[in-house]
């Protein structure tokens, strides 16, 4: 009877310690309060994306992404983001190369109808006023690098480095997710997870940030304005205006090419004709891949020991920043060009500057009806919005070419 205890006894001790060396060997034991806080944002993430229907097509993918780069496991695996050989990073290379942002804008192009802009070519104007955030960081990022080491913008050794971060901080004004990884992915590759975290939140939280700013800068007289429908543009003109375009800015900022160049060509395939098959898979399938491959590589890149610095913090804080001054801007600037025009621009479009396509331009139309349901203002709003995907790209393109 006694072996039997005995054996009995030995059976429990080999299961408890196998079970203490499984637990070893698990995610638990390599939990920490940054995996904790990592884990709630990406399901903060999804919270917002699928109660809220902020954004649900980017938010989706990156809070899934955060949960799953913040789950901990020990090294050497190759499973994580970072390790050599891991599909993850197999996948982020598109992101760490600048590969996705390109991609991102021939689907953007196959999809965007330029006929507002063409019919009303002053609004580009609205677009370009926009991209003042961009700057207005920037000048901030010098100022606290110089000011403050501490955040981790600036090194001595290197005087190029806090000018390449505020370049590719300041980009996230644009409210253009794809050119914020584009341009951090070259010029700070270390900075890219808090760069592209940051700017699509914003991107996702327009009909949040906005509306305070535009009722801000605005009256409800300017608010109530109305604007006569646009002359409609021909065949020609829609087919010569991305060529145009392309030329115009490439020869402008020769490293916005991968982004201008694309979202040229995704345009000329919508509008010549005789691509459509081509088109329709560049705006369906074909961008719905790779938005799904660059939020999910994106929110994984996020990992607690990289992430949860004072750095990202602050970068969360300009982005802020950013957006608010980009979107005033163009706000503001409509209502300089009404001083000197007779037919007057609802200031309301002008936040469509920014390159949140189309959601800001909603927002510029939902703003509008509250004051006067029967004022349509989303087709003048979708002006100044793509003008906006070009501004910021052009700018993005003059950032690299001069601090590259």
């Amino acid at each position: 009877m006694q072996q039997i205890w005995d054996s009995i006894w030995n059976a429990i001790v080999w299961l408890g310690n196998e079970l203490v060396r499984y637990l070893a060997l698990s995610g638990f034991s390599y939990m920490t309060w940054g995996h904790v806080i990592m884990l709630a944002v990406g399901c903060l993430f999804l919270y917002l994306a699928i109660t809220k229907e902020y954004e649900p097509l980017l938010l989706v993918p990156i809070g899934f992404g955060i949960i799953l780069g913040n789950m901990p496991f020990p090294k050497g695996y190759g499973i994580g983001i970072y390790e050599q050989g891991s599909m993850l990073g197999y996948l982020y290379f598109g992101v760490v190369k600048g590969v996705y942002p390109p991609l991102i804008f021939l689907g953007i192009g196959a999809m965007t109808d330029f006929s507002c802009l063409i019919a009303r070519p002053k609004l580009i104007l609205l677009g370009a006023a926009a991209q003042v955030g961009i700057f207005c960081t920037l000048l901030a990022v010098l100022f606290l690098g110089s000011q403050f080491p501490a955040l981790g913008f600036f090194d001595p050794s290197d005087p190029d480095r806090i000018r390449k971060a505020a370049c590719a901080i300041g980009i996230i004004g644009g409210a253009d997710g794809p050119t914020a990884i584009f341009l951090a992915s070259k010029l700070a590759p270390d900075l890219l997870g808090a760069i592209a975290i940051s700017a699509y939140s914003y991107m996702a939280l327009v009909p949040v940030i906005q509306p305070p700013i535009m009722y801000l800068c605005t009256t409800r007289k300017e608010r109530l304005i109305r604007m006569s429908n646009p002359p409609p543009t021909t065949k020609r003109q829609r087919i010569l205006f991305p060529i145009l375009t392309c030329f115009v800015c490439l020869l402008i900022a020769p490293g916005a090419l991968p982004l201008i160049g694309m979202l040229c060509l995704g345009n000329v395939l919508k509008e010549s004709g005789v691509t459509e098959r081509l088109a329709r898979t560049a705006r369906n399938a074909f961008i719905d891949i790779v938005t799904i491959l660059i939020g999910l590589t994106v929110g994984a890149s996020t990992q607690a020991d990289t992430f949860l610095r004072p750095q990202s913090i602050t970068i969360f804080a300009l982005g802020a920043f950013s957006f608010m001054a980009a979107t005033a801007g163009g706000v503001l600037f409509a209502k300089v060009i009404n001083l000197f025009s007779k037919e007057k621009i609802n200031p309301l479009i002008g936040a469509a500057g920014v390159s949140a396509v189309p959601d800001s331009a909603r927002v510029a139309h939902y703003i509008g009806q509250k004051e006067d349901p029967e004022n349509f203002l989303l087709m003048h709003a979708m002006g100044p919005n793509v003008a906006g995907v070009i501004g910021s790209a052009v700018v993005a393109g003059v950032l690299l070419s001069y601090f590259r």
